[in-house]
Protein backbone atom coordinates (compact mmCIF):
# COMPACT_ATOMS: atom_id res chain seq x y z
CA UNK A 1 0.00 0.00 0.00
CA UNK A 2 2.66 2.30 0.76
CA UNK A 3 4.46 1.63 -2.17
CA UNK A 4 1.75 2.49 -4.61
CA UNK A 5 1.43 6.19 -2.84
CA UNK A 6 5.25 6.68 -3.02
CA UNK A 7 4.79 5.84 -6.84
CA UNK A 8 1.72 8.03 -7.55
CA UNK A 9 3.26 10.45 -5.61
CA UNK A 10 6.26 10.14 -8.19
CA UNK A 11 3.91 10.43 -11.16
CA UNK A 12 2.29 13.42 -9.94
CA UNK A 13 6.28 15.24 -9.40
CA UNK A 14 6.99 14.01 -12.79
CA UNK A 15 3.71 15.72 -14.38
CA UNK A 16 4.21 19.01 -12.85
CA UNK A 17 7.83 18.63 -13.70
CA UNK A 18 6.83 18.51 -17.12
CA UNK A 19 4.06 20.85 -16.78
CA UNK A 20 6.39 23.52 -15.86
CA UNK A 21 8.56 22.68 -18.16
CA UNK A 22 5.86 23.24 -21.01
CA UNK A 23 5.12 27.11 -19.13
CA UNK A 24 9.25 28.04 -19.19
CA UNK A 25 9.01 27.29 -23.03
CA UNK A 26 5.26 28.45 -24.19
CA UNK A 27 6.17 31.37 -25.43
CA UNK A 28 8.93 30.21 -27.39
CA UNK A 29 6.87 27.28 -29.21
CA UNK A 30 4.88 29.90 -31.95
CA UNK A 31 1.95 27.19 -32.41
CA UNK A 32 0.47 26.84 -28.65
CA UNK A 33 -2.42 29.03 -28.15
CA UNK A 34 -2.45 30.24 -32.08
CA UNK A 35 -4.13 27.25 -33.86
CA UNK A 36 -7.23 28.15 -35.75
CA UNK A 37 -10.03 27.41 -33.84
CA UNK A 38 -8.99 29.28 -30.90
CA UNK A 39 -11.55 31.75 -29.84
CA UNK A 40 -9.83 35.52 -29.59
CA UNK A 41 -12.20 38.23 -28.99
CA UNK A 42 -10.03 41.91 -28.63
CA UNK A 43 -12.47 45.08 -27.89
CA UNK A 44 -10.87 48.48 -27.02
CA UNK A 45 -10.94 47.73 -23.09
CA UNK A 46 -11.80 44.00 -23.18
CA UNK A 47 -10.11 40.69 -24.31
CA UNK A 48 -11.40 37.42 -24.17
CA UNK A 49 -9.07 34.02 -25.03
CA UNK A 50 -10.21 30.98 -25.27
CA UNK A 51 -7.77 28.20 -26.76
CA UNK A 52 -10.11 25.80 -27.49
CA UNK A 53 -8.32 23.64 -30.25
CA UNK A 54 -5.07 23.88 -28.26
CA UNK A 55 -7.20 22.37 -25.32
CA UNK A 56 -8.07 19.48 -27.53
CA UNK A 57 -4.48 18.52 -28.72
CA UNK A 58 -3.21 18.92 -25.17
CA UNK A 59 -5.97 16.54 -23.82
CA UNK A 60 -5.56 13.88 -26.83
CA UNK A 61 -1.53 14.35 -25.81
CA UNK A 62 -2.41 13.38 -21.90
CA UNK A 63 -4.75 10.78 -22.60
CA UNK A 64 -2.00 8.55 -24.69
CA UNK A 65 0.33 8.87 -22.07
CA UNK A 66 -1.60 7.92 -19.11
CA UNK A 67 -3.34 5.51 -21.63
CA UNK A 68 0.64 4.09 -21.82
CA UNK A 69 1.30 4.33 -18.04
CA UNK A 70 -1.89 2.19 -17.68
CA UNK A 71 -1.31 -0.16 -20.01
CA UNK A 72 1.12 -1.47 -17.47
Amino acid sequence: MAGDIGKIIIYIGLFLVVIGFIFMLGSKLPFIGKLPGDIAIERKNYNFYFPVTTCIIISIILSFVLWLFNKR
